[in-house]
C-alpha cells in the first residue's frame, strides 16, 4: 500500500510556488514534432561536465526537493554560426536527491531516491533512459523574467519520458566558439503530460498532495569533434 508519509517526500523535477499558477518559465508543450536535420559542424556533448538538475514541490510550494541527473551522451550541430540541431540522453538510474533538500528528522533522502525510481514514478528499471531531441531553434529578442540569465534563443525539442514523447519549447542561452557550444536553460513542465502520476485519480490524496510541476535546469557543454 502506498503510504502518505512517503508521498509527502515525493516529487521530481525542476520550480513552482503554486500548483495552479501559470509561470513565465512554464514550457509550451505540444505533440511530438519532426526532429531538426543535422547539418553543419558537429559538437560532441561532454558527459562529464554536462548535467540536468531537477526541483519539485508539494502543493502550494511547500517542502521543495531537488537533485541531479547525469547525461550519458549527445551532440549539437552548428551551421553559419547558428545552432541547428542536437540531442542528448539522460541516465534516469542516475537520479539523485540532494540530502540538503530533505530536512525532516523522520525522512531519508535515500528513501525518496528509491521511490522516484520505482513504478510509482519513473520506473527506471523499465525506462532506464530519457532523451531530448531539438526540433527548432529561433532567435529570442526578449527573454521572459524567469528564463535563464542571458537567454538568447527559443529552443523546441521532443522530450521522451516513460516512453512517451512530447514537444517542449523554452528560452535558452546558447554560447558558441570555434571549438565549443554551451546551451543552458531553465523551464517548468507538467509531469502529467507524460503520464507521470502517483495517485489513482485526481481525487486521490496521493496525487493532489504533490505539485504536478517539475523545474528542469539543463547545462549542456559540447566540444567540436
Amino acid at each position: 500500500m502506498k503510504k502518505f508519509s512517503v508521498i509527502a517526500l515525493a516529487g521530481l523535477g525542476l520550480l513552482l510556488a503554486s500548483c495552479n499558477d501559470k509561470k513565465a518559465d512554464d514550457a509550451k508543450t505540444s505533440t511530438e514534432q519532426t526532429v531538426a536535420e543535422k547539418k553543419g559542424s558537429m559538437f560532441s556533448v561532454d558527459a562529464a561536465t554536462s548535467k540536468v538538475e531537477w526541483r519539485a514541490f508539494h502543493k502550494g510550494g511547500f517542502a521543495p526537493r531537488w537533485g541531479n541527473l547525469k547525461i550519458t551522451s549527445g551532440n549539437l550541430t552548428v551551421d553559419n554560426s547558428q545552432l541547428t540541431s542536437g540531442e542528448f540522453i539522460i541516465d534516469m538510474k542516475s537520479l539523485t536527491v540532494d540530502p540538503a533538500s530533505v530536512t525532516e528528522k523522520d525522512k531519508k533522502y535515500s528513501d525518496l531516491e528509491g521511490h522516484l525510481k520505482s513504478k510509482d514514478f519513473f520506473d527506471t528499471e523499465k525506462n532506464p533512459t530519457a532523451d531530448f531531441k531539438i526540433t527548432k531553434v529561433e532567435d529570442l529578442a526578449t527573454a521572459p523574467s524567469d528564463a535563464v540569465q542571458g537567454a538568447n534563443k527559443t529552443v523546441s525539442g521532443n522530450l521522451t519520458l516513460l516512453g512517451k514523447t512530447m514537444n517542449v519549447t523554452f528560452p535558452a542561452k546558447v554560447n558558441m566558439t570555434e571549438t565549443n557550444v554551451d546551451m543552458m536553460a531553465k523551464f517548468t513542465v507538467n509531469r502529467a503530460d507524460w503520464g507521470i502520476k502517483f495517485g489513482t485519480d485526481e481525487t486521490d490524496p496521493a496525487e493532489w498532495a504533490i505539485s504536478k510541476d517539475i523545474e528542469i535546469s539543463v547545462d549542456i557543454k559540447a566540444m567540436k569533434k
